[in-house]
């Protein structure tokens, strides 16, 4: 089953277009939605192993980001795509999440244009290095190709690095570094983590698009000045306060700042899977997610099965949902169900979170559809 993209781009189907749940902007306003740069991709299908694919676009560059990496997920993930990625970041290390990672590493094992990024849990650098160990290297002389594993604890990151000449044999101590909840600054985007309970610390990553600073061009002609190379300055320096010669004449940057640009906050994502999602987790994580754009969260078990889903540190739809409420965020799509259910049952457990909160889908691509409630119809909540 192909994966579904989703995106923020490209979609005004009136003369108003709506802005997370605060409110509408205006038609002239819509193309300030436009430039919000984040799509991503739910992998695998339903009642199988998922991961997320998220991809940061700047406009000069695009940042590819994987979350989880379990059996099949890259099926449909072209090698150029593959190829492309710049970190994995894995929540935890149970078969169901790193499944797939022999694939990715057959893709990137000789990746030596750029350092190949894992990011996960403490224990992470053991299993990885087994999986590193795990082939015969008899043909890897003269190949290069340099990974850094980082294992995230409540309060530090400490990194390993191993590299392909050495037929990965050899564990390389690249220290630690205390964290806060941002664990690393990508250029465009930032990704924060949070370590959550599933009998075994499992990770929760939001990623946030850093704030773009825009020039409102019409006003260029209002103050009768031409495009140049100061724009680039004007944008780029949001400190400087001295003058700029445009055609001969200074000008104040300030002054011009405050007319000409104008701040576009960045969209968000986050991703969250396999912990234990009570009480104290859900006041914890709705103050981390308020007014965040996309949640993208494990279903793994309808609320009747609570109990069921406390032994074994998983969530089920009623908490996930009023997560989403409490956060304030725009979208929540659900993910990760268990085989148990029958396709009937996983269309009552989208109703169940819907009739918390509303925006709540299922990736389009899975066809599930939830229960309307009025007569029992069918009803199809598209991912936009």
């Amino acid at each position: 089953m192909a994966p579904v993209a989703i995106s923020h781009r490209g979609v005004v189907a009136s003369s108003q277009r709506q802005v997370g749940r605060a409110g509408y902007l205006p038609l002239e306003r819509k193309c300030q939605i436009l430039r919000m740069s984040i799509t991503f991709e739910i992998l695998g299908s339903p009642g199988r192993d998922n991961a997320l694919l998220v991809r940061v676009d700047s406009g000069q560059s695009v940042t590819r980001l994987l979350f989880d990496c379990g059996d099949g997920c890259l099926n449909t993930v072209s090698f150029a795509e593959i190829l492309a990625t710049d970190h994995l970041f894995l929540s935890h290390l149970h078969m169901d999440h790193v499944g797939g990672f022999d694939y990715l590493f057959r893709c990137l094992f000789n990746r030596d244009t750029r350092p190949n990024h894992i990011w996960g849990p403490i224990g992470t650098t053991e299993i990885i290095h087994h999986r590193f160990q795990g082939f015969l290297w008899n043909l890897h002389a003269g190949m290069s190709g340099t990974w850094l594993v980082h294992d995230v604890s409540h309060t530090d990151v400490s990194t390993s690095r191993f590299e392909l000449c050495e037929a990965f044999a050899i564990k390389h101590d690249e220290g630690t570094s205390e964290r806060n909840a941002q664990l690393v600054d990508l250029g465009t985007c930032t990704v924060d983590v949070h370590v959550m309970n599933h009998g075994t610390p499992s990770l929760a990553y939001v990623v946030r698009e850093k704030a773009r600073s825009n020039v409102d061009t019409s006003q260029l002609a209002v103050l009768g000045l031409r495009p140049g190379p100061w724009l680039k300055q004007l944008k780029d320096n949001a400190d400087r306060s001295d003058d700029v010669v445009i055609d001969g004449v200074p000008h104040s940057m300030a002054t011009l700042r405050e007319s000409l640009v104008t701040e576009t906050p960045g969209d968000s994502i986050a991703y969250l899977t396999d912990f234990i999602l009570d009480e104290a987790a859900v006041s914890y994580l709705s103050k981390t997610l308020q007014n965040c754009g996309t949640v993208v969260c494990e279903a793994q078990y309808r609320n009747a099965d609570r109990e069921l889903a406390l032994r074994n540190f998983h969530m089920t739809t009623g908490p996930v949902a009023e997560l989403a409420r409490q956060s304030d965020i725009n979208r929540l799509v659900l993910f990760h169900l268990s085989d148990r259910y029958t396709s009937k049952e996983w269309s009552e457990m989208l109703a169940e979170a819907r009739a918390i909160f509303p925006n709540t889908a299922f990736p389009e691509a899975w066809h599930i559809e939830s229960i309307g409630e009025q007569g029992g119809q069918p009803e199809r909540l598209a991912i936009r």
